[in-house]
C-alpha cells in the first residue's frame, strides 16, 4: 500500500468528492473483520492509518496479568517490565501485529472497501442530480420500444416510460426526443431509478408556466387541471390582477399561446376554465361547451346541473368524457338533468350557509345566471 494508497486517497476526494477519512475507517473496519476471518478473533484488534507512510498496521493490546490464561489477550507481569519496568497489573500494551501472509488479505480488503465507496458515491451523486428534477419537465431520447414500455435515455440514467404513463396515440421510434415529466426519484440498492410520464396533470401546468409568463410569476394561477392525456384536458384559472384577463392570457389571440402545449400533447384539447368561489358557478363554467341552465347544490353536497334537451348529450359528452373531467377539476359530484324532466320536488338542496331548505324557497342565488364563456382550443385554432 504506502503511496499509492495516498494517490488513491487523493483521487477519490478530489474526482469523486468522497473525504479520506470517511475510506480510511471503513478500510479499517474491513481489514479488522478480514483479521477476525482469518485468526478466529478480533476483540483486542486495532487498525490503525499511518497518514506518513500510507499503511494501515494491526495492532492488539494485551492486559498485564499475574497468569496467562490467553496470551493473544494478556501478558505476564514479568514479561511487561521487560519491555518497561512502570508496568502494573491491569496496564494495557499495544504490539504491532505482522501475521504472516496477512499484508495481501489486508490489501484485498482496501481495495475491496475503495470499489465499494466508489459505488455508493457513484449512486448518490446521481440520485441528487436527478432528485432536482421532480416534479419538472426533462428531455430524453427514445433508446428501444417494446409493447411494455417506452425506454428513455435520462443522460446517467433510463427511464422506463410505461402505457399508463403515455399518451394512447403517440408513437415512438428510436433516436426520438420526447418531454416526459419527473413523478418521482428513488434510490435503490441498484441505483437510482427515475419515474416519468406524459399524462400527469402536473405535466400540463409545468408546460403553462414555462410558456405563459403571468402563470410563471403567479399573476395568473392554476387552480386545477383534469386531463384525459392526448384528447381533452379542462384547466381552471384565476387572475390575481384585476387587469390581467385570466382565460384571454392562457389563449392568446387566436389560441396562439397555447398551440405549441396542444403540439406537444399530441392535439390535446383544452377548455381554460374561469375560477369562481360559488360552487354553483364554477361547475357551470367546467360543463362549458354545454349551456347550462342553471346548477343547484343538493343536499349531500353533489351538483345538480339542468340543461336544454338540445344540450344534455353535450354537457355529459362523448363516452361522459365533459362530465367527467369538470367533476374532476370541481372535485364535486357532478348529476345532469335534461330540463323537461327536471322536477325539483325530487330533490333536497342546501343554501350558502350548507342548511337544508324547503324547494319552494330555492331561489335565484341557486341559479347560475351568468356563466362565463370557456374557450376549447385545439389545434387546428391558428
Amino acid at each position: 500500500m504506502s503511496k499509492e494508497m495516498l494517490n488513491a486517497f487523493a483521487m477519490l476526494e478530489e474526482q469523486k468528492g468522497i473525504k479520506s477519512e470517511i475510506v480510511i475507517e471503513a478500510i479499517e473496519q474491513a481489514i479488522t473483520a478480514a483479521y477476525k476471518r482469518q485468526y478466529g478473533q478480533a476483540q483486542n484488534v486495532k487498525v490503525i492509518f499511518d497518514e506518513k507512510k500510507g499503511n494501515f498496521n494491526v495492532y492488539s493490546t494485551r492486559e498485564v496479568v499475574d497468569e496467562v490464561f490467553d496470551s493473544r489477550l494478556e501478558i505476564s507481569l514479568e514479561d511487561a517490565h521487560e519491555l518497561n519496568p512502570h508496568y502494573e497489573i491491569g496496564d494495557k500494551i499495544m504490539f504491532e501485529e505482522k501475521p504472516k501472509d496477512f499484508a495481501r488479505t489486508a490489501a484485498g480488503a482496501a481495495k475491496q472497501v475503495i470499489m465499494q465507496k466508489m459505488r455508493e458515491e457513484e449512486r448518490t451523486i446521481i440520485y441528487n442530480e436527478y432528485s432536482r428534477y421532480k416534479d419538472e419537465i426533462i428531455q430524453g431520447t427514445v433508446e428501444k420500444v417494446d409493447a411494455r414500455a417506452v425506454y428513455v435515455n435520462l443522460g446517467r440514467v433510463d427511464a422506463l416510460l410505461t402505457k399508463k404513463d403515455q399518451i394512447p396515440q403517440e408513437n415512438f421510434h428510436v433516436g426520438d426526443r420526447v418531454k416526459v415529466y419527473v413523478t418521482d426519484v428513488v434510490l435503490t440498492p441498484k441505483g437510482t431509478r427515475v419515474f416519468i410520464s406524459r399524462t400527469a396533470p402536473d405535466m400540463l401546468k409545468r408546460m403553462f408556466e414555462k410558456e405563459i409568463p403571468e402563470v410563471f410569476d403567479g399573476t395568473v394561477e392554476i387552480k386545477s387541471i383534469a386531463r384525459d392525456a392526448g384528447d381533452r384536458a379542462k384547466v381552471i384559472v384565476q387572475s390575481h390582477d384585476e387587469n390581467v384577463d385570466a382565460i384571454g392570457t392562457m389563449v392568446g389571440a387566436k389560441g396562439s399561446r397555447i398551440q405549441g402545449i396542444i403540439r406537444e400533447l399530441a392535439g390535446e384539447k383544452m377548455d381554460i376554465i374561469e375560477w369562481s368561489e360559488d360552487k354553483a358557478t364554477l361547475v357551470a363554467n367546467a360543463l362549458k361547451p354545454a349551456r347550462i341552465e342553471q346548477v343547484l347544490i343538493t343536499a349531500d353536497g353533489s351538483s345538480l346541473a339542468v340543461v336544454a334537451r338540445d344540450q344534455l348529450s353535450l354537457a355529459i359528452g362523448k363516452r361522459g368524457q365533459n362530465v367527467r373531467l369538470a367533476a374532476h377539476v370541481t372535485n364535486s359530484k357532478i348529476d345532469i338533468k335534461a330540463a323537461d324532466e327536471f322536477n325539483m320536488d325530487d330533490y333536497e338542496f342546501v343554501g350558502e350557509d350548507g342548511e337544508e331548505i324547503p324547494t319552494t324557497e330555492v331561489d335565484e342565488t341557486l341559479v347560475v345566471e351568468e356563466v362565463v364563456e370557456t374557450p376549447e382550443v385545439s389545434e387546428s385554432e391558428e
